[in-house]
């Protein structure tokens, strides 16, 4: 049975599809996975063992120029990908109107999707041949899992969804080299940061600890608070500018991670690693980590991030080391 998938972006997004992968594995012997995705979050749906096609699409770029000449050449070349295969099924995971009638009217095979009440925008609804309910209070995980359960034809597993990409990134040297955390202080939005002032304070309180910090960035301007962060800390380390799947290695060899809301703390949960997510205004409920030990941090009677104190994050990263240390 051969598959094509149709979730384009965000980064936790992308990867909250991949337990329903896991599943419909278990579920039917044999099945095999294309995949079209935005041509930045390419490299995630090949570290699944199922995916044996990764077809990138950039609607973003491209509505910047929709009919420019390379654009046009691009545009044609994604189309000819996708019509290259007849497909068992289709599953727009995405639903929205714009994946649904870039993506999904041009595949051969049925389509499946969100019914009218379930789909993020109703109207992609009508570009499917077979539309399911999906009950929208659940975490967004969960939801995927349901619909590659109805649309291919078995029951969802009870048990928490596997990600099944952890056994890709073994890093061989962590046995060896000095055990490290990695803080991830990087998001996009400015209600979501934590105050630098509080990550300086939580990197100084581990001093002595025999841990080593690394700290990633993604633009300039997170590349020179990292190094902020780091100033007079020498077991803290602003690493270089690497891609995703180097990023991947990193966090998969981390004791634990520290994040706010950020599409690397999703990275860290479906590696499996312990992580601490720390949120201000943002629900966690629907969206948030979603896989083994992974720890959400708030302040107790605010939405303000600067309300959540160093001190009270220390507490509980000790307690996540402990209990890990205790396991090991």
């Amino acid at each position: 049975m051969r598959v094509l998938i149709v979730k384009t972006s965000s980064m936790g997004d992308v990867l909250h599809t991949l337990p329903a992968l896991t599943d419909a594995v278990q579920a039917i012997p044999g099945i095999r996975f294309d995949w079209v995705v935005e041509e930045g979050f390419a490299q995630i749906p090949g570290w699944h063992a199922a995916v044996d096609k990764v077809i990138p699409v950039a609607i973003r770029r491209w509505r910047k120029a929709w009919f420019s000449a390379p654009v046009k050449a691009e545009r044609l070349a994604f189309r000819q990908k996708v019509q290259a295969e007849k497909y068992d099924a289709i599953i727009d995971a995405q639903g929205l109107v714009k994946s649904a009638a870039l993506v999904t009217r041009l595949a051969h095979g049925i389509k499946h999707g969100m019914d009218w009440q379930s789909a993020r925008e109703p109207l992609a609804s009508l570009f499917y041949n077979r539309r399911h309910h999906i009950e929208k209070q659940q975490h967004a995980v969960e939801r995927t899992r349901e619909l590659f359960a109805k649309s291919l034809g078995y029951t969802k597993p009870d048990a928490q969804g596997d990600y099944a990409i952890a056994q890709h990134f073994v890093n061989t040297d962590c046995a060896t080299a000095t055990p490290y955390l990695v803080f991830l202080h990087a998001t996009t939005r400015d209600d979501k940061h934590w105050p630098e002032s509080h990550w300086r304070e939580l990197i100084a309180k581990l001093a002595g600890s025999g841990l080593n910090i690394k700290l990633l960035w993604g633009a300039p301007h997170e590349e020179s608070r990292a190094e902020r962060l780091a100033e007079g800390h020498d077991y803290a380390e602003v690493l270089p500018r690497m891609s995703l799947e180097k990023v991947a290695d990193i966090l998969a060899g981390a004791r634990a991670v520290v994040s706010v809301d950020t599409g690397l703390s999703h990275l860290t949960a479906a590696l499996d690693r312990p992580n601490i997510t720390l949120y201000g205004p943002t629900d966690p409920g629907l969206i948030g980590g979603y896989g083994k030990n992974q720890h959400i941090c708030r302040p107790d009677s605010s939405s303000q991030l600067s309300d959540l104190s160093a001190a009270t994050v220390y507490e509980r990263l000790n307690t996540l080391l402990a209990a890990e240390s205790h396991h090991a």
